[in-house]
């Protein structure tokens, strides 16, 4: 089965085909630099990065480009009350989008413009706007004329009069920007500068670029007139992708995007995320409360993309039991490997099983028909993993469970799960196989001597590092936990 992928635009699954063979431009709507990132950034943030992993691992070469908009009403709104300034508001909050992000684990964008960075393309495009007769200049601001294109509403499915018939009690027509405009529905490219804020000079004077055109610029400096994907929350399509196509198209008479993709919204509790509820929930507040990052992406790989979350404390306990049993999985090999006399160059995948996943995530990208590939080889190495403990010997052939847990690193990668080596390693107890073995030889002892006491010692003194003994009429074995 060949990937197909919902588009926004068309309303409707079709296969993948890119304007370029084999590669794929990818680009995504960032944050607003102003705050820290929340969870319905973290849900946006990991969906697009597993697409991006995935569309690599079945082979393309992938250009994924993200912006940061550091010029904004709202950064400026913080910079006044921080008695601070736009740049070193933008500035703090990308540094913490970075910390947060790789917390998650995040794979870096190939490439991050940002809105004060690309001036020179924003002017550009408003100036072929005004050109070709879609843009007018007013009093030091520049909008753009909206009924001018045809095509109006094709993403957002709006009409311009269903929404005029909506709006005409909502106008506040002494709004000196209202009285700017030639037509209500229109929006602004360019705004004349306001003292006391940032401004760039132009051919319609000093002023800042609006919010819209910024995407439609860096989208086509970094990526060019049309690209494959064009990604953001489903909170984007209208206005603000809606005006991007508007603006993109046109000037260059060419689809912006061939790909309309959108993520599903985040609620608390079954409530929009809002501070005015008390339920604004931080990327950092979360994680500092010790959830697992990787239950975090679990939780929201488990749903269906493009679908609502609800995110409640009984669905992170969920995802949080969900990645224990994952990561018991993903730690066999470093757990039984050397015991199982796994070579350790020796990497060989499962085929049937891999074509398995990439036959159901093709499927629209559904991640979570993926992780039920996943967690039936989780679970089987969980539970060969008790034989062993049990009974120091599995009946499943070496090789087999090796490439079992191969495959199973492999397609976790693919959705950025990984659990860390150090889990497994002796540096968590602090003590090597030989010491360990030792100690037992010196358990043995004092149960043979009849001193009870100290056997039971030793075996705590192991527990309490992790270390679990298990006797048998064969002996004792040992294990990390």
């Amino acid at each position: 089965m060949t990937l197909t992928v919902y588009n926004t635009l068309t309303r409707r699954q079709e296969p993948f085909e890119t304007v370029e063979p084999g590669k794929v431009k990818m680009y995504y709507c960032g944050v607003t630099v102003y705050d820290y990132c929340h969870l319905g950034h973290a849900r946006a943030c990991i969906v697009w990065d597993v697409v991006r992993r995935y569309l690599q691992f079945i082979g393309y070469e992938v250009r994924y480009v993200q912006n940061f908009t550091d010029v904004d009403d709202k950064i400026l709104n913080r910079a006044r009350e921080e008695h601070s300034s736009m740049e070193a508001v933008a500035e703090r909050f990308i540094k913490a989008y970075f910390d947060d992000m790789a917390r998650l684990g995040i794979k870096e964008a190939d490439e991050y413009p940002r809105a004060t960075h690309t001036m020179n393309g924003i002017q550009r495009l408003i100036h072929e706007l005004e050109n070709k007769g879609f843009a007018y200049p007013s009093d030091g601001d520049v909008y753009y004329a909206v009924r001018q294109f045809a095509e109006y509403g094709k993403l957002s499915g709006r009409k311009l009069e269903d929404m005029q018939a909506g709006a005409s009690d909502r106008v506040n027509v002494e709004d000196p920007e209202y009285q700017k405009k030639k037509d209500p529905f229109d929006f602004a490219l360019w705004k004349a500068a306001k003292p006391g804020e940032p401004a760039w000079e132009s051919p319609w004077g000093a002023g800042r670029p609006g919010w819209h055109i910024e995407c439609s610029a860096m989208v086509r400096d970094r990526l060019g007139e049309t690209i494959d994907i064009h990604a953001g929350g489903a909170d984007l399509i209208f206005p603000h992708h809606e005006n991007e196509i508007a603006q993109s198209e046109a000037v260059t008479g060419k689809p912006l995007a061939n790909y309309w993709m959108h993520n599903g919204m985040v609620k608390v509790d079954g409530e929009k995320m809002s501070k005015s509820l008390g339920n604004f929930t931080t990327i950092r507040d979360l994680l500092d409360r010790d959830v697992d990052p990787m239950a975090v992406r679990l939780f929201v790989l488990m749903a269906q993309y493009r679908k609502p979350i609800d995110f409640t404390d009984e669905a992170i306990t969920a995802a949080t039991n969900g990645w224990h049993t994952l990561k018991e999985g993903l730690l066999f090999g470093y757990q039984y490997g050397k015991q199982l006399g796994w070579g350790v160059d020796d990497i060989s995948l499962l085929p049937e099983t891999v074509e398995r996943f990439k036959e159901t995530v093709n499927d629209d990208f559904n991640f979570p028909g993926g992780l039920a590939v996943i967690f039936e080889l989780a679970k089987e190495l969980r539970r060969e993993g008790n034989i062993i403990v049990h009974e120091g010997k599995t009946a499943t052939p070496a090789d087999e469970l090796q490439k079992q847990w191969q495959t199973l690193v492999t397609l976790a990668e693919v959705l950025g799960l990984t659990a860390e080596i150090e889990n497994a390693s002796p540096a968590n107890d602090g003590l090597s196989d030989a010491e360990i073995e030792d100690l037992i030889q010196q358990r043995q002892a004092a149960r043979k001597s009849r001193n009870f006491a100290e056997a039971d010692r030793i075996r705590n003194e192991l527990q309490a590092k992790n270390i679990t003994l298990i006797d048998s009429s064969e002996g004792t074995r040992w294990h990390r936990n």
